[in-house]
């Protein structure tokens, strides 16, 4: 331990406060105080509220410390009005004489990473305990010393932060050049183009309804889940049971394209390139090109990532509780295309070289953000083991 640094309990050197763990009549529509519960910290924007009136420290005002500890969790600085917090939140009363309500909250978020690898991977509803809480142990130096490492964390992590929603940004630009250059193409169409039903064009069908299996029973069973990020991994889909007569109907072959019908990813599509011996599961739809010579498989594929494809989908599946799209609306949905071969293939050409061009990008840009994240966790490191020095954060935050 670094000379001048002293052992604590957490409970030595702050109090944690729950707040009110509330029954389903005391959350109103409306009322004098909003309730921040877990939730409105991370992704949900919907409020409750509350005219119950309360001891203080069962309500937190701008600039409070506090901590929410309970399936998403965290430190957090209070930006918002005066509010009623629920019992998944903790606010935090730092002893001043002994910590900074600062360097508290970056010991918080350095102390994050250590409680979610105790907790291993794969965890979905991570909480601390508040006992265990207080009992953690945590070094600190002196006042001063705490406020001089505080002020080099927030300069280095408002440069961190900038240059991450620099690259952020710069990602975003990278996906939409490609996006850009689809709708462009589909939209300003040219001579010789007309428009046609899907259904008019290919044959839409479900897909097979059977139970997976691990084992090596029949054909590979192709299912929503197993597309990520427009990338099949066959070694790792599963197998299923089925006879001749339904893989005859059911069998992919390159060209077929599959689109998921229901849940959250309705509309993603996959082109099937070589697929080993497979059928498709119930949740997807195939469609397949009645004939080739007249369409390219990966120009009507590219259709599937337009604006305009992605606004017809979310249409068809407006006012849907399930948010699904069936066969007959897919097959209803026009889709324009050059009658010229040459030019379909001209069109995939360009379209596959740009889209090379924007993944490099995306993975260059992926990459920055990824080590940018990683340096704040390093800065944090070196703070909270007394090894920070100006210079050094400067540097390593230029180098990239």
């Amino acid at each position: 331990m670094k000379e001048g640094w002293e052992i604590f309990k957490l409970s030595e050197v702050c109090k944690l406060v729950n707040g009110k763990a509330y029954k389903r009549v005391e959350l109103l529509s409306d009322g004098k105080y909003p309730v921040l519960r877990v939730g409105n910290l991370f992704t949900n924007n919907q409020w409750y509220y509350s005219d119950l009136e309360l001891d203080e420290d069962k309500y937190i005002d701008e600039g409070d410390l506090i901590y929410a500890w309970s399936a998403s969790f965290g430190p957090r600085i209070w930006e918002g009005e005066k509010v009623i917090y629920h019992y998944h939140i903790w606010k935090v009363i730092p002893d001043l004489n002994l910590i900074t309500k600062e360097f508290l909250f970056h010991l918080f978020e350095w102390d994050k990473e250590k409680i979610q690898s105790a907790h291993g991977t794969g965890t979905t509803m991570m909480h601390v305990s508040k006992g265990s809480m207080e009992n953690r142990v945590i070094k600190l130096p002196s006042i001063p010393e705490q406020q001089r490492i505080v002020s080099i964390l927030d300069e280095a992590f408002e440069a961190i932060d900038q240059a991450k929603a620099n690259a952020e940004k710069n990602l975003e630009n990278a996906k939409e050049l490609f996006e850009s250059y689809l709708q462009g193409v589909f939209e300003k169409k040219g001579e010789g183009w007309e428009e046609k039903k899907l259904e008019e064009v290919s044959k839409i069908n479900y897909g097979y309804t059977e139970k997976a299996s691990i084992d090596e029973v029949g054909p590979k069973f192709l299912r929503i889940t197993d597309i990520q990020n427009n990338h099949v991994n066959w070694d790792s889909v599963p197998y299923c049971i089925c006879n001749e007569k339904d893989l005859l109907k059911h069998q992919l072959e390159s060209g077929d394209i599959v689109f998921a019908r229901t849940g959250a990813t309705t509309g993603k599509s996959y082109l099937i390139n070589n697929p080993p011996k497979a059928v498709y599961a119930s949740y997807l739809i195939r469609l397949k090109m009645k004939s080739k010579e007249k369409f390219i498989p990966e120009f009507i594929s590219y259709f599937f990532h337009t604006k305009s494809y992605w606004e017809k989908i979310k249409e068809g599946t407006s006012g849907s509780a399930q948010g699904g799209f069936n066969a007959s609306k897919l097959g209803e949905m026009v889709f324009p295309f050059p009658k010229s071969i040459e030019e379909q293939r001209l069109i995939v050409s360009l379209a596959d070289s740009i889209k090379a061009e924007t993944l490099q990008l995306e993975t260059l840009y992926q990459k920055k953000i990824d080590a940018l994240d990683e340096l704040k966790k390093s800065i944090l490191q070196k703070a909270f083991r007394g090894e920070l020095e100006t210079e050094n954060v400067v540097e390593e935050v230029e180098e990239i």
